[in-house]
C-alpha cells in the first residue's frame, strides 16, 4: 500500500480516517481548491514576514516566486507562517527565541500535510532556527534565504549595515562625528530590503546553508532586490517539488562531512563567531559534534580567502558579483569532503567540476594568495574558559594577540551600560574589559560582547582593547574580543570569580585565556556563588531551565540529538 501524499498525509485523528479525509477536503474546498488540485502532492512554504523584521520585507515576493516553481513542477504550494526573528527588534535578545522558532518550524512541518518544504528566512537567527527544525523533522526541505541589502552612500563613501554603523558610532563616541552627521548616516546605512550588507551572521549562515547542501548552488549571496533572487526562489520551489518523487532528506544532506565542509567555508569567509554556535546546534540535531580541537585544526589548515567587511573592505553585493560561495569552495576543494550531496542529489565533486567563467580576485583570493594563511576563528581554552571560548582573530588587532592586563569588571549588561562612560571609571588602554552574567542562563546570551571602548579612552584615540565575556557579538563587529566563555558566570564558571585588578592573559599563539589567580582563591570566591533567579513562567523559564552552554550550541537539552 502506497504512503499517503498531499492532503491525505497526517490526517487529524477523529477515530475515523475516512471522515477525517472527507472533512479536511471539505474545508480545503473553502479555499477555492478543486478536487483535482487537492489530489496533488503538497510543498509547504515556511514564510516569515513581520512588521518587526526588516530583513524579511521581500518575503511575500519570494513566496509568490516559490509558488510558481512548485506549480510548474506539478505540486500544490501551501504557505504557512512561523515565528519571525528580527535581530534588532527583540528584547532581551533574538538568541533567546531561536530555539522557539526552531520548535515552531519543526512542529508545523510535522503537523501539517506536506511532502516537502521550502524554508524562507534570512535574519541572523532565522536560518539556523529553520535548519534546526528541518533537521529534526527530516522532511525533504530546501532553504531559501532572503538575500543581503545593497549598499548606501554617504559623502562618497559606501555604507552597509552594520559594520559601518559601528564604525560611525565609534567615531561619534570619540567626538569626531557630530550629532547632525550621525543622524544623516542613520538614514543611509540600510537602504534596501534584505539582511546586513557585510559578512555578518545572516550572510555567514546563508553561505553555510549552501555549503551544507541545503540551499541551491549559487543562491546564498544574491542581493535581496536583485531579479536573480526571484529566479532562485522559483527554482527552489521547483526543486522542492521534485524532491517528492525522489526524496532526499535533511539527514542525508547534513552529515558529519558536510558540517566539516561548512566549518571550512566559515573559516575561509572570515565569518561570524555566531555561526559556530548555530552550526553546532544544527549539527547537534543529528548527533554530530565537532570538538574544539577539531575546530582549531580546521582553522589552522584553512586560509581566509574573502576580503569583505568586517574583516576586509568589500560588501556582499561584491561577493555575489565575484563568484560567491561556489568560487570559494573551488579554492578549498583539496580540503573538502567531495562525496557529500546537496538537495539536488548532486555530489560536491560534481558541482565543483563545473568551471566558473570568472572570479574577482580582489574579493575572492586564490588558495595560494590568501588574505590570511589561517582561518578567521579559533577556540580558546584555559583557566578562565575550561569548556572553551571563541576568538575572531581575523577581525582583531594582531598587536593585542599576546596580552596580559588588569581586569576591569562589569557585573552584567546593565552595569556595563551604567558605568562604561563614567569619567571616574578606573581604566587604562592596556586593561582588559570583563563582562560577566551575559551568557545563555543569565541574559539569553545577547550581542553584548562588543563592549564599547570607554568614552574617555575613545576620545584619546584608543580604537581597540582586549574584551572578554560569556556573551556573543554581532557578526558585523570587529575587535580583540573573547566570546562565549564556558561555563558562563551565571552557573558558577571561573568568569564569575574575576575581580577588578586581577591579571588576565590572552595568548592567541597558545589558544588560551587564563585568569592569573591561584586555584584555591578562585574556589574561595565561588564558594558563596548563587545563580540568578529563575523566571517565574513561560518560555523564558523553559529557556533558563533547559538551555545548553555555548559548546552545545545553546540548543535545548531535550532537542539535541544523541
Amino acid at each position: 500500500m502506497s504512503k499517503p501524499v498531499g492532503f491525505d498525509r497526517g490526517l487529524t485523528n477523529y477515530g475515523d480516517r475516512d471522515f477525517a479525509r472527507y472533512l479536511r477536503r471539505s474545508f480545503a474546498r473553502s479555499m477555492g481548491l478543486s478536487s483535482e488540485t487537492l489530489d496533488k502532492p503538497v510543498v509547504g512554504i515556511a514564510m516569515t514576514p513581520s512588521g518587526f523584521n526588516n530583513c524579511h520585507r521581500g518575503v511575500p515576493d519570494l513566496v509568490e516566486a516559490v509558488s510558481r516553481g512548485v506549480l510548474a513542477a506539478g505540486a500544490l504550494p501551501r504557505p504557512f507562517p512561523t515565528t519571525s526573528l528580527g535581530e534588532v527588534f527583540l528584547s532581551p535578545t533574538s538568541m533567546m527565541f531561536r530555539n522557539l522558532m526552531a520548535m515552531d518550524t519543526e512542529e508545523m512541518i510535522r503537523a501539517q500535510p506536506m511532502d516537502a518544504v521550502v524554508l524562507i528566512g534570512g535574519c541572523d537567527k532565522t536560518v539556523p532556527a529553520q535548519l534546526m527544525g528541518a533537521a529534526s523533522a527530516d522532511v525533504p526541505a530546501v532553504q531559501l534565504v532572503t538575500g543581503p541589502m545593497m549598499t548606501g552612500r554617504h559623502r562618497g563613501q559606501r555604507l552597509g549595515a552594520c559594520t559601518d554603523c559601528r564604525a560611525f558610532w565609534a567615531k561619534f563616541r570619540a567626538g569626531t562625528v557630530d550629532q547632525a552627521e550621525i543622524e544623516t548616516v542613520e538614514s543611509r546605512l540600510s537602504v534596501t530590503a534584505g539582511t546586513c550588507a557585510v559578512m555578518g551572521t545572516a550572510s555567514t549562515m546563508a553561505c553555510i546553508a549552501e555549503a551544507l547542501g541545503m540551499s541551491l548552488p549559487g543562491t546564498a549571496a544574491i542581493p535581496a532586490v536583485h531579479a536573480d533572487r526571484l529566479v532562485a526562489a522559483e527554482a527552489t520551489g521547483k526543486a522542492a517539488a521534485e524532491l517528492i518523487a525522489r526524496p532526499i532528506r535533511p539527514s542525508e544532506v547534513i552529515t558529519e562531512k558536510s558540517v566539516e565542509n561548512a566549518f571550512r567555508l566559515l573559516m575561509a569567509l572570515g565569518g561570524s563567531t555566531n555561526a559556530i554556535v548555530h552550526l553546532t546546534a544544527i549539527a547537534g540535531r543529528i548527533g554530530v559534534r565537532v570538538s574544539l580541537d577539531r575546530l582549531n585544526a580546521i582553522s589552522d589548515e584553512t586560509p581566509v580567502l574573502v576580503d569583505l567587511k568586517p574583516v576586509g573592505e568589500g560588501y556582499m553585493e561584491d561577493f555575489f558579483a565575484a563568484g560567491g560561495v561556489g568560487a570559494v569552495l573551488r579554492e578549498l576543494r583539496p580540503l573538502l569532503h567531495l562525496d557529500t550531496v546537496d538537495v539536488l542529489g548532486v555530489t560536491l565533486a560534481d558541482r565543483l567540476a563545473e568551471k566558473l567563467d570568472w572570479v574577482d580576485r580582489s574579493i575572492i583570493h586564490s588558495f595560494d594568495a590568501p588574505v590570511s594563511r589561517v582561518g578567521g576563528l579559533i577556540a580558546l581554552t584555559g583557566s578562565l574558559a575550561p569548556e572553551g571560548a571563541i576568538f575572531k582573530r581575523a577581525a582583531a588587532t594582531p598587536e593585542l594577540f599576546e596580552t596580559e592586563g588588569r581586569a576591569v569588571v562589569f557585573k552584567g549588561p546593565e552595569d556595563l551600560a551604567a558605568r562604561i562612560d563614567d569619567p571616574d571609571l578606573d581604566v587604562a588602554p592596556d586593561d582588559i574589559l570583563v563582562l560577566q552574567n551575559a551568557g545563555p542562563h543569565a541574559a539569553g546570551m545577547p550581542e553584548a560582547g562588543y563592549l564599547p571602548i570607554p568614552k574617555k579612552l575613545a576620545r584619546e584615540g584608543i580604537k581597540d582593547m582586549v574584551r572578554i565575556s560569556d556573551a556573543r557579538m554581532s557578526g558585523t563587529a570587529f575587535g580583540t574580543i573573547v566570546l562565549h566563555i564556558a561555563p558562563e558566570a551565571a552557573i558558577g564558571g571561573p568568569l564569575a570569580a574575576v575581580r577588578d585588578g586581577d591579571r588576565i592573559r590572552l595568548s592567541v599563539k597558545d589558544k588560551r585565556i587564563d585568569l592569573l589567580v591561584e586555584d584555591g582563591e578562585i574556589k574561595r570566591r565561588l564558594a558563596d556563588f548563587a545563580p540568578p533567579p529563575v523566571p517565574e513562567r513561560g518560555y523564558r523559564r523553559l529557556y533558563r531551565e533547559r538551555v545548553l552552554q555555548a559548546p552545545g550550541g545553546c540548543d535545548f537539552d531535550f532537542l539535541a540529538g544523541v
